[in-house]
């Protein structure tokens, strides 16, 4: 049997991989945000109002995050964790993992890129001051939520190389945190940029 191909091997280098990526997420957002916050001298990261949507979509996504990565790293240190993950034998493949992982990375290899297209205007979230220049540019000329594409692609990446309950679950709250934030962030930038705003919602796709 081709080592490559085999089942045990593949399932055991995508619990190893699985707990790897997210620790590369972790690690990556953080210094992110760190650098941007220094350099700019401005915060990255704006929850919004106590209680407001884009506060519930800031907590929801962060605690589903953390949750992933937690549980990653937990079933490489002890497999037998699947057992409460409510593991899906029959779509457990190895085809099926190895396209998991590859969604996986592009995925968060394309939010990476998106992110460093946008420079020092990157933010998360909705600022009340801002911002000042509606992007439209670059990979925006195409799609108004680039990132969130990418957010989405890894997330169905994780349902493949991880096939679950468990999984399942976050991707259902991860695409309807990002729908609703989505809603909440082309409100704001209609309100922000009135006469621009709406003339580039009717020439590219929210998606693609």
């Amino acid at each position: 049997m081709n080592i490559f191909t085999s089942p045990d091997v593949i399932q055991e280098f995508t619990r190893v991989y699985l707990a790897i990526f997210y620790t590369v997420v972790a690690l990556f957002y953080t210094v992110r945000i760190i650098t941007l916050k220094r350099s700019t001298g401005m915060e990255r990261v704006y929850h919004g109002p106590f209680m407001s949507p884009n506060w519930w979509h800031h907590k929801v996504f962060g605690v589903f995050r953390v949750t992933i990565w937690m549980v990653c790293l937990v079933r490489w240190l002890s497999p037998s964790t699947d057992s409460y993950l409510g593991i899906f034998p029959a779509i457990s493949s190895s085809w099926s993992l190895m396209l998991g992982d590859i969604l996986l990375t592009f995925g968060f290899a394309w939010t990476i890129w998106t992110h460093f297209s946008l420079g020092r205007q990157w933010t998360s979230g909705i600022s009340q001051i801002g911002p000042t220049k509606l992007v439209t540019q670059g990979v925006y000329h195409y799609s108004r939520n680039p990132i969130y594409i990418g957010v989405l692609v890894s997330q169905f990446g994780f349902v493949l190389a991880l096939p679950s309950w468990f999984s399942v679950l976050c991707f259902a709250i991860g695409v309807t945190t990002i729908l609703r934030q989505t809603r909440e962030e082309e409100r704001h930038l209609a309100q922000i940029f009135p006469k621009e705003y709406p003339v580039y919602q009717a020439q590219v796709p929210r998606w693609l």
